[in-house]
């Protein structure tokens, strides 16, 4: 009782003297000033800011941009229930996927989800390499090298290995190429853009080393051009030559969304591409300039739609698959993304963070996850790849799962079906890009959006639809 009587007056007297100094000190002399600094300047702003001022460098932030810009909640599914029936529970739902059709070997895959290019050596380790490896092959999909050298562990535990011919030229030898199921050429990603990046010789380690082809003390370089790509025409050429070298195999495009999107594409669809993954404003990366992730490209949700558009208008949607990739965090957004007009969809952090789900016990509270998760990581060897590979497994099937009933609801029978129609926008600007149906007008009036019409409200203000108004159009 004495000690509590102690501990109540002393804990009296020291809050007593902080709300005192709080009140009585101005603002320059008050502890108080960081609670409106951070929230003027914001906490993230606020911890890069001393990371640049102290380091001396720009702050190498995983994992990608902390800004959404695809307003994917703005989009809604339709369900049926009369004006077309509901699939019946017992009918089997296709995920299957065909990537690069026109090839002469397509990628067959049996659920539309890849993992993204995430490097071994400047990113991952090989233990996590291997385990996203085994999980796809467990699921009949298909994983990434990312920009690397061919990781041979990697090539074992993978069923399906999409190769990135990479601004490195750690994977660019014909006889690597015919290691793999897919070619992508590797222009840029969603979180670099095509910045050049560097990772120093200090920082590489033997097995690092001998899978990119570095001699002792060489830094690996990705520069900010394939080589030998200095001109359109030189990648026209290109794309021809690898589709010999690979024997057969898809040979696609990969870039950051920007908003000469569709000057990028004619000359990729004029070059012969079997499939195009364009990686969004949101994309993930090991460690990119914040700056890059946070100011550059177009959001993914645009981007897809806008590739998806210009594919159909070209007429080379049939035989040119697209994957939409950058910052897809949930099983709605992914299935969206397929109904504006993707066959597929890539992911990276999400993947990672299932793949890390059960382990992030072993670094937790003392240490962040990506310790256990990355090359670079002094806790990566207490990663599991069974427990890790259990884990995408799992994660992969839930999504694959929640796709199979949202495609029951809508009445159909394959992911492969879904289009803009399956779909309604709550924002009008977003109906607009998408080609989706404005939630506000039943399909029969959306005709009004596009009509020269005068909207007006009770109080003769004009408004949106959504407002509760009359109409007046020179259309009927």
């Amino acid at each position: 009782m004495i000690f509590s009587w102690i501990g109540r007056r002393i804990a009296d007297h020291a809050v007593d003297n902080i709300i005192k100094t709080v009140a009585r000190d101005t603002y320059t002399e008050n502890l108080f000033e960081l609670f409106t600094t951070t929230r003027k300047f914001g906490l993230i702003n606020l911890v890069e800011t001393d990371f640049r001022a102290v380091q001396g460098k720009p702050p190498a932030r995983p994992f990608g941009s902390v800004v959404a810009l695809s307003p994917w909640d703005k989009l809604l599914f339709n369900p049926v229930h009369l004006w077309r029936l509901p699939t019946p529970e017992n009918t089997a739902i296709d995920t299957s996927v065909v990537i690069g059709p026109a090839a002469e070997k397509p990628l067959r895959l049996q659920i539309p989800i890849l993992i993204a290019g995430m490097s071994f050596g400047s990113a991952l380790s090989e233990q996590v390499k291997i385990a996203l490896a085994r999980a796809t092959g467990r699921l009949g999909t298909a994983t990434n090298t990312g920009e690397a050298g061919l990781l041979p562990s990697e090539r074992k535990a993978a069923k399906y290995l999409i190769g990135q011919y990479n601004r490195g030229g750690w994977l660019n030898s014909p006889d690597k190429l015919r290691q793999l199921d897919a070619v992508e050429v590797q222009l840029g990603q969603g979180a670099q853009a095509a910045v050049p990046q560097r990772t120093l010789a200090k920082d590489i380690g033997p097995d690092f080393r001998r899978v990119f082809g570095l001699a002792e003390g060489e830094d690996a370089v990705i520069h900010s051009r394939l080589p030998g790509i200095n001109a359109a025409e030189d990648f026209l050429a290109l794309i021809p030559q690898l589709k010999k070298e690979a024997q057969g195999i898809p040979v696609g495009l990969k870039l950051c969304a920007t908003h000469h999107l569709e000057r990028e594409l004619e000359i990729a669809v004029k070059a012969g591409v079997d499939f195009l993954a364009i990686d969004g404003h949101e994309g993930g990366t090991h460690g990119g300039s914040s700056t890059i992730q946070d100011d550059m490209g177009l959001p993914t949700l645009v981007a897809v739609a806008r590739a998806a558009r210009y594919l159909k208008r070209s007429g080379a949607d049939k035989h040119i698959s697209l994957i939409a990739s950058g910052g897809l965090r949930t099983p709605g957004q992914m299935l969206k993304a397929i109904a504006l007009g993707a066959d597929a969809v890539a992911i990276g952090t999400a993947a990672i963070l299932a793949l890390a789900a059960g382990q992030t016990d072993k670094t937790v509270p003392f240490e962040p996850p990506t310790e256990l998760v990355f090359y670079s990581g002094r806790l990566k060897e207490r990663f599991d790849i069974e427990t890790g590979t259990e884990s995408l497994v799992n994660y992969l099937k839930t999504v694959v799962l929640d796709m199979k009933h949202v495609v029951m609801a809508l009445g159909k029978t394959a992911v492969s079906e879904l289009a803009p129609s399956d779909l309604v926008a709550l924002d009008r600007d977003l109906a607009y890009i998408t080609g989706v149906d404005y939630a506000y007008l039943p399909p029969e009036e959306q005709w009004l959006l596009s009509a020269p019409i005068r909207l007006t409200g009770l109080d003769g203000a004009n408004v949106m639809p959504a407002d509760g108004v009359a109409v007046e159009s020179s259309k009927g």
